[in-house]
């Protein structure tokens, strides 16, 4: 029992650090995404190998056969991030964190379609249930409707950003069968950072101090909630875990309206609500079917 109060403790830590980390990306002001996507990335490895360390040993990070793979598995996820971060720009945190949660959702199709996975009935009407949540969310215009452009756009960016997520699931259920965690983090992370150098030749603003401490501190913070969400799930079982990830919603929230002045819609609430209870459907089949469960990666 100790150790699934561990494993809890590390899940909750890991969901208050991405939303940490949403926050001091916007306190760092009109920094262009690629510049953020390397500090998010490139930063991260410092809690990593720090922990490596004491754990694992720096070698075994790296040491990998499937280069390739984690090069694909990258390229989701470096499109995902940006998305991700883009989407930060036009909507409020809490907004952002519900359509997140729709991630389970499509990863569940997805499996279906190219896993070839059972998809009975009952998940499968959880499934219409949690895009029915997430057109709650939405409304028929987006977060916002047509009146808020921008608002509307972050809204499909924040979409889309789940949609190559969930191919991203697809891939780690493949590689964690070889691939240790830390493992997929170092290249995720590495082949990010590399991405968001790239885009720096072209698009690339001065950052005053505070802007670059913020950065520093948003690649710190996500390195940090990756590595307790890594070892929380060595403490406790997935399926015991999932309710807590969505207490980054709570966070969200508190966070907005303490930062932003953010107060989140009725819509964003309900919908999310409905996200949440199908996700939590989910998971409850897969574990008594003995499925592998669908953990959300945050960004």
């Amino acid at each position: 029992m100790r150790g699934a109060s561990l494993g809890i403790a590390l899940k909750l830590g890991a969901t208050l650090s991405f939303s940490l980390m949403y926050v001091v990306i916007r306190l760092a002001g009109a920094v262009p995404l690629g510049e953020v996507v390397f500090f998010r990335a490139f930063f991260a490895l410092v809690p990593l190998f720090a922990t490596a360390v004491f754990t694992v040993g720096p070698k075994a990070v790296v040491r990998t056969r499937r280069l390739g793979v984690h090069f694909l598995r990258s390229i989701l996820g470096v499109g995902s991030m940006f998305l991700n971060f883009a989407a930060l720009k036009l909507i409020p945190l809490a907004a952002l964190t519900g359509l997140s949660f729709v991630m389970p959702i499509f990863a569940t199709v997805l499996a279906a379609l190219i896993l070839r996975e059972q998809v009975g009935p009952w998940r499968g009407l959880a499934v219409v249930v949690g895009f029915g949540g997430v057109l709650l969310m939405t409304g028929p215009l987006g977060v916002g409707g047509l009146a808020g452009g921008g608002a509307s756009l972050g809204t499909v960016l924040a979409i889309l950003a789940a949609l190559l997520s969930a191919f991203v699931v697809i891939f780690i259920r493949q590689m964690s069968t070889t691939e240790r965690s830390e493992t997929i983090v170092f290249y995720f992370m590495s082949f990010t950072a590399i991405a968001g150098a790239l885009t720096m030749i072209w698009w690339r603003a001065p950052l005053t101090a505070s802007a670059t401490l913020w950065l520093v501190l948003c690649g710190l913070l996500g390195g940090i909630g990756q590595i307790c969400m890594t070892y929380s799930y060595r403490f406790a079982e997935p399926s015991l875990l999932a309710p807590f990830d969505y207490v980054a919603m709570i966070w969200a929230s508190l966070l907005g309206l303490a930062f932003f002045g953010e107060i989140p819609e009725r819509r964003v609430i309900f919908g999310s609500a409905v996200v949440i209870a199908s996700g939590l459907f989910i998971f409850w089949r897969e574990r008594r079917l003995h499925k592998a469960i669908i953990e959300p990666l945050p960004t």
